[in-house]
């Protein structure tokens, strides 16, 4: 494989588009110019899937155009036909790129009925060619250098786009080159692909090495993190990772190579040795693992020869101690590069041969009719529930049927039996204990999630705030205050639901707690339940009589009314249509549609029959209660009325609201938890949300910080002073500053006066000499004898520093000199060091000849006899 990576193409199998789009456009738009019209748009649809699929593409962009345009086609195509199974059926079928197949089963194909999938292919063939093209590109010249990037990310662009969409647009499980996991790995090296080419102009153009070594280093970690990937998914071809590993070798060479020459620049020497040395390593592995696939020679080479060359300079010059490569601080990164946005029309020529047709206003209205259906089923079926509650809330207080079931005055009546049992059946007062207790945890839990949430912006915002106030204009970035409105309008939304949600579970407790009684008197056995009801007289006088059959056979008719609400209410939760063929027509026919006038006429037609019965269903209830209740007063006057009697009915209708209220608060309770935990998932997401911008702030925090410090660093602690006369250096002469010893001086050219060449080599003033006592002096030698001794001069008369650090210094060079003082030579017992008259240089201006002292001044000693003297302060 080549030092880029580049994808396969997937091959396809033809198919007829003419046929079966021609076929629905004469059936759905009456003939004339317009059909004509979308007929030949039909054949230019199929002549554009034989130029993208049907032939081999060159690997140029002008055949990426022609995949580019087909795929903008498809993409405007898509919502003007009614692409599906049981309406348009066009099957694709499409053979895996990465998959070569086998003698006998052939390559891994799949074959679908979905215009989806043949766009998630042919998107797949645009990133693999654009990836084809990017890797012929001449990467020695900018032109090259600008297409390789360009289309390196516009193939990690649409490979990122099917990773969003394949599974949707396939409704099944893909083939393995355009799995998720797959087309993510290579959007990433893609990705990296192009950061390295962004990488390799920094290089060419001879950018600043913190910016070459940033752009490396971001390279090496998308290339890392495709090696990852890979790694734990079998997805790509083999060869595909050890090119991984080695790219990520080389840019984290590249890196750390680069960052060595800052740190030489900063003479941090040991840093640059131990940098120079981790690439070393790198690129040592790169060459004996993958050396098949990617040459390093030049690359080690020049790491070889830095390092070579700082060694030698740290052992005998700096002796700057290496560190470990664990302890060297981190390069940074600078992405440039960004995975292209695939938006339609990709093509730079694409015309939607479709043109004159509006799929958007069908779109749009299918899906304002699918909430005005919405809307007409939940106030059918709300308006039914809503009567059965009341209906039964009648009847509760009615004490029917139990009033009837219990002439006899001294059984349980058999309504009551049952819902006891079905209490019982539902877990009785446990399960609502339970689910009560449930609930603050619930509710204590979701408000923590959004108090820490919101403490993480109090908390930087707080900081943030201090920050500003103690560099005032100087932090310019974006109050926090500002950026975090919309977060903490958001949270105060949740906590106000939570608020809400608090009287809820309320209301909830203070209604079991009124009924609590009843309904652990439901829950216990039914001899229990027999003798905690309060005995009557008997009433079996009137078993026989009329008004009680006719309660009996009204509560029966009430009992119809309610099982065929709950047979209407499923059927009107099953009505099925599809409006697209509606919309579609009333686009072909009128060029635009009226959603509300179509929408409304086919709910009315489709839901008017169920709206009748429903209405019917609720006049039927009215009169029917009226009655129930009409019957229940002559039931009511015929029965003896006593103290007894009295009790046992209150009993009664306590135990049947029980029953309901149980019902009721078990539901509520059901949909309070549900309701708690999908919002710990939502505040969950909103807490994220809030740590990752709290995080993003505080980095940039921790950079503006950083650079706050460093040009505070450089800006002077206190305002310029005058210095004192006394302890401000000499002036510098015209000509220059007075040279050290070792400075060769040149001659008076013949355009100089002796004025000017007085001025240049006059000396600083001489101090008066010190006393002491006169030696004998020393034999003059003869002329031309060398001597270890200057021309005598005296010490100074001010006191000077401490000598500098001595250092080895180089070759025919003299120790620095101290400060610079010409007379401080012979101090601190360092000895004289002879003046090197220059061959052809005239001697110092005014001075004796060699081998003489100066007029007025006593002979120096010599070296042996020298006294040490170290000025007084």
């Amino acid at each position: 494989m080549a030092t880029f990576i580049s994808v396969p193409l997937k091959k396809s199998s033809e198919v007829d588009l003419v046929k079966p789009l021609s076929k629905y456009v004469t059936s759905t738009y009456p003939a004339g110019d317009e059909q004509a019209e979308y007929i030949r748009a039909v054949e230019e649809l199929n002549k554009l899937r034989r130029n993208a699929l049907g032939r081999p593409l060159d690997k140029h962009e002008s055949s990426l155009e022609i995949l580019l345009r087909y795929y903008d086609q498809l993409c405007a195509v898509e919502p003007k036909f009614p692409f599906s199974e049981n309406q348009l059926c066009l099957t694709f079928t499409w053979k895996d790129a990465f998959d070569k197949g086998s003698l006998f089963g052939g390559s891994v194909k799949l074959a679908l009925a979905s215009l989806g999938y043949e766009k998630t292919c042919v998107l797949f063939n645009a990133a693999a060619l654009a990836s084809q093209i990017a890797s012929e590109q001449n990467l020695d010249n900018d032109e090259g250098l600008k297409n390789a990037a360009k289309y390196y990310q516009l193939a990690s662009g649409a490979f990122g786009h099917i990773k969003d969409t394949v599974l949707s647009a396939l409704n099944r499980e893909p083939t393995m080159d355009i799995a998720p996991e797959t087309v993510g790995t290579l959007s990433i090296i893609m990705l990296a692909q192009a950061q390295e080419v962004f990488f390799l102009k920094a290089t060419t153009d001879r950018m600043k090495d913190a910016v070459i070594a940033k752009l490396s280093n971001q390279a090496a970690e998308f290339y890392g993190d495709a090696f990852k990937q890979c790694q734990y998914k079998d997805n790509l071809p083999k060869e595909v990772l050890p090119v991984l590993a080695a790219k990520h070798c080389i840019m984290q060479a590249n890196a750390e190579l680069h960052q060595s020459i800052i740190a030489k620049q900063k003479k941090r020497f040991g840093e640059e040795i131990a940098r120079l040395e981790h690439a070393a390593e790198l690129v040592k592995t790169v060459a004996t693992r993958y050396d098949e696939y990617v040459s390093v020679k030049d690359l080690t080479d020049k790491i070889n020869r830095a390092l070579t060359a700082a060694k030698k300079d740290n052992d005998f010059i700096y002796h700057d101690r290496v560190p470990e490569v664990k302890d060297l601080e981190h390069i940074g990164k600078a992405a440039l590069v960004k995975a292209t946005a695939i938006t339609p029309p990709l093509s730079q020529k694409f015309a939607d041969v479709f043109e004159k047709m509006v799929p958007m206003a069908v779109q749009q209205s299918i899906g304002v009719y699918g909430q005005r259906k919405a809307d007409t089923v939940n106030r059918l079926v709300g308006t039914m529930r809503e009567a059965t509650n009341l209906c039964n809330g009648v009847l509760a207080s009615l004490n029917l049927p139990a009033a009837l079931e219990d002439l006899s005055g001294d059984a349980v009546p058999q309504s009551i039996a049952e819902k006891s049992r079905s209490i019982v059946q539902q877990g009785g007062l446990q399960s609502i204990e339970q689910l009560i207790k449930d609930l603050p945890e619930l509710l204590t839990r979701n408000r923590e999630i959004l108090d820490e949430a919101l403490k993480m912006l109090d908390d930087e915002e707080t900081t943030d705030n201090e920050l500003r106030a103690k560099f005032n204009q100087r932090w310019n970035r974006t109050p926090s205050g500002d950026l975090y409105k919309p977060l903490r309008a958001e949270g105060t939304n949740f906590r106000s639901v939570l608020d809400k949600a608090m009287q809820a579970d309320q209301v909830v407790k203070d209604r079991y707690n009124t009924h609590c009684e009843m309904i652990a008197l439901l829950c216990k056995p039914e001899s229990e339940l027999h003798a905690a009801l309060p005995s009557a007289n008997p009433t079996k006088t009137l078993q026989g009589s009329e008004v009680v059959n006719v309660l009996r056979s009204q509560l029966t008719q009430l009992d119809d009314v309610k099982k065929e609400r709950e047979a209407l209410e499923a059927e009107i939760k099953g009505v099925v249509f599809d409006m697209s063929t509606t919309f579609l027509t009333a686009l072909a026919k009128d060029g635009a549609i009226n959603e509300e006038q179509l929408s409304v006429s086919q709910l009315d037609q489709l839901y008017g029959e169920h709206n009748q019965r429903v209405q019917a269903s609720l006049r039927k209830q009215e009169e029917l209660l009226g009655q129930i209740q009409t019957s229940h007063q002559e039931f009511s006057s015929l029965k003896q009325s006593n103290t007894e009697a009295n009790q046992r009915e209150e009993v009664l209708k306590k135990l049947a609201s029980a029953h309901d209220s149980y019902v009721e608060i078990s539901s509520n309770l059901r949909e309070g938890t549900k309701f708690y935990n999908d919002l710990t998932e939502i505040l969950l997401k909103f807490q994220n949300k809030c740590c990752d911008i709290v995080f993003a702030r505080k980095t940039e925090r921790d950079e503006l910080l950083k650079e706050l410090q460093q040009s505070i660093a450089r800006e002077p602690s206190a305002p310029s002073f005058n210095v004192p006369a006394y302890q401000s250096s000499p002036a510098i002469p015209p000509g220059g500053p007075t040279p050290a010893p070792r400075t060769v001086f040149t001659q008076q050219t013949p355009q100089q006066t002796p004025q000017q060449t007085q001025a240049k080599s006059q000396p600083p003033a001489r101090p008066p000499p010190p006393s002491f006592t006169p030696q004998p002096a020393s034999p003059i030698p003869p002329a031309g004898t060398p001597t270890s001794n200057p021309p005598a001069v005296a010490p100074p008369s001010q006191a000077q520093g401490p000598p500098y650090p001595t250092y080895q210094g180089y070759p025919q060079y003299f120790q620095m000199p101290m400060g610079y003082n010409p007379y401080a030579y012979g101090q601190y017992n360092v000895p004289y060091m002879p003046y090197q008259a220059t061959p052809g240089q005239a001697g110092y201006p005014g001075g004796p000849p060699p081998a003489q002292g100066y007029p007025g001044y006593p002979p120096q000693p010599s070296q042996q006899q020298q006294q040490p003297y170290f000025p007084q302060q």
